[in-house]
Formats: C-alpha cells, structure tokens, sequence
C-alpha cells in the first residue's frame, strides 16, 4: 500500500484547479467531495487521487482504492475543496469516455437537456433518470457540465450510473428519425390524457426561455402539465427539475 503522508503543492493546486471546467477538460479529471459522495462513487470511476485526514483514513476501513491515498491536514483540505465547509475526503478521478448502444436507445425512452443552467437541476434530474431507469441523457452543449462539484453532489450517486452525452441535439435526432420527441411546453396536449409510448426522447428545456427554437422544432409530441383550474393568478409554471419528475414519472406509470 502506497501512502504518501505529506500532500504536495503540486497536488493541492492541482485539485483547487478542477473547480473550473476548463481545467477538468484539459487535465480529464473531476472531484467528488464528502463520505457519502465519495463512497456512493469510488467503485465506478477510475481514481487518481484518495484525499483525505488521517483521521478520516483510519475510521474508514478499506477499499480498492486506497493504494491511492495521500493524507492531508485539515488547512490543506480546505485549499482544495469546493465548498465553503471543507470535508475530509476528496476523491479525484479519471473523467470516463462516454457512448451509447443505439439499439438501447431505440428501444427505451431517454432524455433530452436543452440548456439546463443551474447545477441543482441537472443533479436533481441524473437522479430522476437514475430512478426511474433511464440510462442515457443527451445533453445540448450549452447545459452545465456534469463534472461541476455541485451537479456531482446533487446527482447522490446517480452520476455513477447515467450517462451523459453532450453534443448537437439536432444529430441526435437525426440518428433516430423514427423516435417519437416529446417535449414540455405551456400550451401542449395534458399529459394525463395523451397517448404515451415506451420509448423515444423526452425534452426537458432552459429555465427561464424554455425548449429552444431549434429544438421545438424537432418535437413531434407537445405536452403540457395542466394547473388546476381555479379563477385567480398562479405560479407562470414549474421549475424543470419538478416538470422532468412529473413528467417522467407519467411515461413510467404508463409502463
């Protein structure tokens, strides 16, 4: 067992680095912070470093990878972390290559992110899919990174068994034209009364400007959560990562 007792600068500076995703793509690394995110992870990606206190290496037991320990103090610990209460553990590791089978695809239903912005959503939403069995979101270039500190955490382990594929929605379209895309919209057809199929793509769009143009477009089936009906105002409509888990939830009822 290799352990290296005393971290180097070389290291922390490094892992602080990983914060910013221009870094994680050219060094192909990311960071899970914090016992849970660290065991819910550790199994399923190939890690470079194992951070931790001493104390936290003794309490801990053993794994696979703690031939890749290196033992930090409490300060140095917080020169890396991505949050403002620094824990002690960080796990680095190696940033997977990602494919699809496109016979998979065909046959299930998948989801489609348009400029998902806000780390806290696409981390809600990897668990949605991871829950309810999807294992294949296409995501726009332009939706934040899954490697982001926050949407690792937010994810609650599902980054371990989703995968996340970003690129130009349109060619992924063009590479299923038989597929149904299903898209949430305002004024679409209730999901409750509308004819839902065992596979194809569901398309989840931005915060605040909704599906874009381009991929509205693509969408043959425009579905709508209905509000209750009742005279007065009410909220102009849901957060996506509540509308995904609607949703979801009525295609895996329909199933």
């Amino acid at each position: 067992m290799r352990i290296m007792t005393d971290i180097n600068n070389g290291i922390i500076k490094a892992v602080a680095s990983l914060a910013m995703k221009k870094h994680r793509d050219d060094m192909g690394l990311f960071v899970a912070e914090g016992t849970k995110c660290v065991r819910d992870t550790w199994d399923h990606f190939r890690c470079k470093w194992l951070i931790a206190t001493r104390t936290w290496y003794e309490q801990m037991g053993t794994s696979s990878h703690y031939d890749k320990i290196v033992l930090a103090n409490k300060q140095q610990m917080s020169r890396m972390s991505q949050f403002s209460t620094p824990s002690d553990v960080i796990a680095v590791y190696e940033i997977p290559r990602t494919e699809f089978n496109p016979d998979e695809v065909r046959d299930r239903l998948s989801l489609v992110l348009d400029n998902i912005q806000d780390p806290g959503n696409l981390g809600t939403i990897l668990r949605l899919a991871d829950w309810f069995g999807i294992t294949d979101v296409f995501a726009s270039k332009g939706t934040v990174d899954v490697y982001n500190h926050k949407v690792v955490q937010a994810t609650m382990g599902a980054i371990s068994r989703v995968k996340v594929h970003y690129g130009d929605l349109e060619d992924v379209f063009d590479l299923f034209p038989d597929l149904p895309i299903y898209g949430t919209f305002l004024n679409g057809e209730n999901i409750y009364q509308a004819d839902l199929g065992r596979n194809g793509f569901i398309v989840m769009g931005n915060e605040g400007q909704g599906i874009g143009a381009k991929v509205a477009a693509r969408v043959t089936r425009r579905l709508t959560i209905p509000a209750a009906e009742r005279q007065g105002e009410h909220s102009e409509s849901l957060n996506v990562g509540i509308a995904a888990a609607i949703t979801i939830s009525e295609f895996a009822r329909r199933l």
